[in-house]
């Protein structure tokens, strides 16, 4: 892992594996995460001749945290990242809470970046179409509901979840989450993903809870950009029994995204649908290059 300065003068913690030269795939983690890949992800995308970027979004781990963030400063984040690599052009995905972010980037850097790839991504919140914790499991519920109420509702909420979070065990991943995890998402989530999970949250959630915090009040506030920004080829992957993010938000993003290309995938949850397509969902991506 690597330590860079914005311009603003945060640090910002990342990490680039891969092919000397290769394209970067700058990756946004979910939510709550950090900068450990998810390992099958990585393998993919080294196959294809990827370099794979990922960092810890503000507040998560090492990355300085930046109070009132909305989704749309991801983009100038990911501006400092490529600079820092010497890459002019990249390809951006995200995955859950990382989903809109990665639209953001998309949206906001269409001179850097070829095409985007949102997996189980989170919708905008207060739309008259759509509810945005109808079909979410208990625990999701809980979490937005005091979300809206602000940051001193949500802290306490989240300080005690983060204990049972950063030394878990897969079983203990399994029970800590099982309101949120539909039965496909159950039988994969062991050996190596359990492992990448419990990483990333351990890395997020190492000095507090800042940064899963942060990224509850910018999807539950104005995201900072329009959709219709977005002009670079774009992917939209949702399945049907995802009650983490509901499949009506893959739907609603799906014909809102000028241009996705939709994959509703029937039977996938919101981890089944990455470990079982992530060759697909790359080799889609990388032809947009």
């Amino acid at each position: 892992m690597t330590t860079i300065s914005t311009p603003d003068g945060r640090l910002l913690d990342m990490a680039v594996s891969g092919p000397d030269g290769g394209t970067p795939l700058v990756f946004h983690h979910g939510t709550p995460g950090a900068v450990p890949p998810v390992r099958s992800i990585e393998r993919a995308a080294h196959r294809r001749g990827l370099r794979l970027v990922t960092f810890s979004r503000p507040g998560y781990g090492a990355s300085t945290r930046l109070p009132g963030r909305a989704v749309v400063d991801a983009a100038a984040d990911v501006r400092v990242l490529l600079d820092h690599l010497g890459a002019s052009r990249c390809l951006v995905g995200g995955w859950s809470g990382g989903g809109p972010h990665a639209l953001a980037t998309a949206a906001r850097l269409p001179d850097r970046v070829a095409g985007v790839l949102s997996i189980a991504g989170v919708a905008p919140w207060g739309l008259a179409e759509l509810d945005f914790t109808a079909g979410m499991g208990e625990l999701n519920i809980t979490e937005f509901g005091l979300a809206v109420e602000g940051e001193p509702a949500l802290r306490p909420y989240l300080d005690q979840e983060a204990e049972g979070l950063r030394g878990a065990d897969a079983a203990g991943l399994l029970a800590g989450m099982a309101s949120v995890l539909s039965e496909v998402d159950r039988a994969v989530l062991t050996h190596e993903l359990a492992e990448d999970m419990q990483a990333g949250f351990a890395e997020a959630l190492r000095l507090g809870v800042d940064g899963w915090l942060d990224d509850d009040l910018a999807f539950t506030g104005p995201w900072g950009f329009s959709l219709d920004e977005i002009t670079v080829p774009a992917f939209v992957w949702q399945g049907t029994e995802d009650l983490m993010v509901p499949f009506a938000h893959g739907a609603w993003l799906a014909g809102r995204v000028p241009g996705a290309v939709a994959h509703l995938e029937q039977g996938e949850g919101h981890l089944s649908v990455s470990v079982g397509a992530i060759d697909r969902m790359l080799d889609e991506l990388v032809a947009a290059l």
